[in-house]
């Protein structure tokens, strides 16, 4: 039987290419992304090991007030010298960073919003800073100068001399680059950029009143855990002493877990991909072994077993699996490589490194190929031994019975209903569910659905004649078969739409929440959103075009009965013309002297009304009695309470705002921006939006994803289109002397090539239909849940990009179909009407 097996493998060879390449697509996925997710964590782990080599015992802060402001500063350089002489201790530094922006030639924010920092230069033994490795030039050691790392000084051209501008919380500053070095700072190696000034200048511009942490080196013949101890004896309250090998632990521990949920998103496309390779495998062992139906009932005559039977197909999926899956994991090497390449291509700065090939990754690729190959062989084998051996030799077994179908269709139908009453659950993961169970209900029940699909398409077929009428028969022949190869189509697709509405839905309700809550023309923060400078508003204020502004400048209380809450302080004068409130109670007349807006949310869950006084406890540990002036319907832009700034101010230990609202004179304009951009010296580090910027900075956020997971889930439909491919190549041979017969009385070699043509676009359209459908479906089910928390969220249908999933699906029926249509028309049609 092995070798009967074996011998129908290499008979087949080219029947099973297709599935041998839906096989080795989805391993390749699979094993390319646990080789990538190990090749990037092993090089983030080596640099992180190497950043922590003149650690070996680091102070931190921990614990306290909430508020750090308020904390009295622990990390101080009473501290740091006190730990430089210890016994033990060969040196110690203290380390400063923090938000800087770095314009570059251009003007433009360089390492983007969140990758650019700023740090102190610590000359500690020897007069050197051990985490910098200068290349060029000196360490800065005043105000005016600064050294750059060597990776953003390659992206920007800036040389040492060079004169840079720069900015922590507002106002542009400029400085001369005196040096350039190299460093294993994470941020740098993942793209972002660094400066350094002399440890005076950081501490003023990063505005520390403490060092972020004391990095203590132990002197020769003292371990780390001794140099520990002896730190721990002079700590103030709140601090704590954490070994070296500690901290590259944890460091480590954290790329894990960051590089586990990468790959665990990545293997869930992949996963999707082999589940579509399932319908492909079982379609063609399904065909494979009624072709072969005579030949298996003549093993059972001559004394086979249907274990035997089963078995020998078994063997056939295990030698097709095990050829995918190791050419499969080759490939998945190349799709590492590919990823980090287009990674690095799209700005993100991966660290060099060897490409890691783990021991679980090889047996990973080896048991996916050929397990997934085998379970989905299993069915057509045990089908085939079920077929008594007089039956098969007379073919009585080649038209599906209808049992079998009617079975299938009520399993379908129960699985559809149970995942309907789900959907009406409260739960939002008990909704999740019944969507995906819809979801395999439908796949179930593609055979039925099949049907009236076909008979639809009727009409647009007319035109084609006698091949449009043969292309429809062919179809609906076999509804297994064609709702297995659509299916496949269908499951991407099902994703790919109900993922696209999600998206444009929530654009447009980012949209109207930017339109319904905002007055302001612009809004004005710095790029990493962190506080700005009050010397912001009052440039602002200076200038003729601006009608009214207004910083948000918050802090954070207990209202009431102990519940946490953000309290905005805003110019009370000014608001109303920046920012829209719907009031449920109340206007925003009130909000003078000790008053307060409070949104609805907190008022429902306080009980508070307006008129009501309501105790306000803030961070500094005072207390104000705010009377409420109106209530209002938040959202996710806008919520919290709303005060007067001469409420807050004197609860901040420092004044700083969060963004600055602002009406210009004659609306938005490129003008009107140039005004504000100009006033504020030209800054990197501020980000100036309108509403429309504010909706497509979000949106483009969104769209980036959308387009990541398209990317992921177009290997799903390319083996869904190797399905199509495979079925009618198949499907082709099968019909021989049928072809044959209608060559004979007249059917020209072009008629032929259409009539395949055909009868792929219909199936392509079945799956695309029913996959766009069942998207929408998944789309407004997902949309229930997100409108309970999002109210401005409507379902939108993204007309122009499903008819253009549409046109993709036609497209794939065409190009599938060229190979099995110019095999149908080579036929010879006497040797065809001689075949069996």
């Amino acid at each position: 039987m092995f070798r009967t097996a074996l011998r129908n493998v290499l008979a087949h060879k080219a029947r099973l290419l297709m599935t041998v390449l839906a096989v080795m697509l989805g391993v390749a996925f699979v094993s390319g992304t646990l080789v990538f997710t190990d090749t990037f964590g092993n090089a983030y782990k080596n640099k992180s090991a190497k950043s922590f080599d003149h650690v070996s015992v680091a102070v931190q802060p921990f614990g306290g007030s909430d508020d750090e402001t308020k904390q009295k500063p622990r990390l101080t350089d009473a501290l740091l010298k006190k730990t430089q002489g210890l016994p033990g201790s060969d040196s110690a530094i203290g380390t400063f960073n923090g938000f800087t922006a770095l314009a570059d030639k251009d003007g433009k924010l360089v390492g983007g919003e969140w990758g650019t920092t700023g740090a102190n230069y610590f000359p500690g033994k020897g007069g050197k800073d051990p985490r910098y490795d200068f290349t060029e030039g000196a360490a800065p050691k005043s105000a005016g100068d600064l050294a750059l790392d060597s990776r953003t000084a390659g992206r920007t051209g800036y040389k040492v001399g060079d004169t840079v501008r720069y900015s922590t919380d507002g106002p542009v500053k400029k400085a001369k680059i005196s040096g350039i070095f190299d460093t294993t700072d994470g941020s740098v190696l993942a793209g972002g950029s660094l400066v350094v000034f002399d440890n005076d200048t950081a501490r003023t511009v990063l505005g520390k009143t403490e060092y972020d942490e004391i990095d203590v080196k132990a002197a020769a013949g003292t371990s780390d855990t001794a140099l520990k101890s002896s730190v721990e004896k002079i700590l103030p309250k709140d601090t704590d002493a954490v070994t070296g090998a500690q901290l590259s632990d944890d460091q480590e521990r954290m790329i894990e877990q960051d590089t586990k949920s990468m790959s665990q998103v990545l293997l869930i496309f992949a996963g999707i991909a082999l589940f579509v390779g399932i319908f492909i495998i079982a379609n063609t062992f399904t065909m494979l072994v009624a072709q072969r139906t005579k030949e298996l009932a003549l093993m059972r005559a001559v004394g086979a077993s249907r274990r035997q039977v089963t078995r020998s197909v078994l063997i056939e999926a295990f030698l097709v699996g095990l050829v995918a899956a190791v050419t499969g994991f080759a490939l998945g090497i190349g799709v590492a490589v590919g990823l980090e390449t287009l990674m690095n291509s799209a700005g993100a700065s991966l660290p060099d490194g060897p490409i890691v090939v783990a021991p679980t990754t090889i047996v990973v690729a080896l048991v996916i190929g050929v397990v997934v190959t085998m379970l989905a062989a299993w069915l057509p084998g045990r089908r085939a031994a079920r077929i008594p051996p007089v039956a098969a030799m007379n073919s009585v077994h080649a038209t599906p019975t209808m049992r079998g179908l009617v079975v299938r269709n009520t399993i379908g139908s129960i699985i559809v209903a149970l995942g309907t009453v789900m959907l009406f659950m409260d739960d939002n993961y008990v909704k999740s569910g019944g969507a995906a169970t819809i979801m395999v209900g439908v796949i179930v029940l593609t055979p039925l659905l099949s049907r009236p699909f076909i008979a639809a398409s009727a009409p647009l077929l007319k035109p084609f004649g006698v091949t449009g009428k043969l292309s429809r028969l062919n179809a609906v022949r076999n509804p297994r078969r064609t709702a297995s190869t659509a299916a496949a189509l269908m499951i991407g697709l099902t994703l790919i739409t109900a993922m696209t509405v999600v998206a444009t839905s929530m654009s447009s309700a980012i949209n109207k929440m930017a339109a319904d809550s905002l007055k302001a023309d612009y809004t004005v923060s710095m790029a990493n959103y962190q506080p700005l400078t009050p010397e912001v508003r009052e440039k602002l204020d200076k200038l003729p075009e601006v009608e009214a502004s207004s910083p948000l400048r918050t802090a954070y209380a207990e209202v009431d009965d102990g519940s946490y809450s953000q309290v905005t302080g805003v110019d009370e004068k000014a608001f109303g013309k920046l920012a829209s409130l719907d009031f449920t109670s109340g206007s925003l007349a009130g909000l003078n002297g000790k008053a307060t807006l409070v949104d609805k949310k907190t008022a429902d869950k306080q009980g508070l009304k307006t008129g009501d006084t309501v105790p306000v406890k803030f961070d500094d540990d005072k207390t104000d009695r705010l009377k409420i002036a109106g209530i209002y319907e938040q959202n996710e832009m806008i919520d919290g309470l709303f005060t007067p700034l001469a409420v807050v101010d004197p609860h901040l230990s420092k004044i700083t705002d969060e963004q600055v609202l602002v009406k210009m004179a004659g609306g938005t304009s490129d003008k009107a921006e140039d005004t504000i951009v100009k006033a504020l010296g030209d800054n990197p580090a501020i980000k100036i939006q309108d509403k429309d910027a504010i909706s497509n900075e979000i949106a483009g956020a969104i769209n980036l994803m959308l387009n990541m997971l398209y990317g992921l889930l177009a290997m799903a439909i390319l083996i869904a289109v190797l399905g199509v491919i495979n079925t009618l190549a198949m499907s082709v041979f099968e019909r021989k002397h049928e072809i044959g017969m209608m060559r004979a009385i007249g059917l020209d070699r072009a008629k032929v090539k259409q009539m395949v043509r055909l009868e792929a676009v219909i199936i392509s359209l079945f799956g695309a239909v029913l996959g766009i459908g069942l998207g929408l479906f998944m789309g407004w089910a997902a949309g229930g849940s997100i409108s309970g928390t999002v109210k401005t969220y409507t379902m939108e249908i993204p007309v122009g990009r499903i008819a253009i999933f549409l046109c993709i699906a036609g497209l794939v029926g065409v190009l599938a179909a060229m190979w099995p249509a110019r095999s149908a028309a080579k036929l010879n049609p006497l040797m065809a009407i001689k075949s069996e």
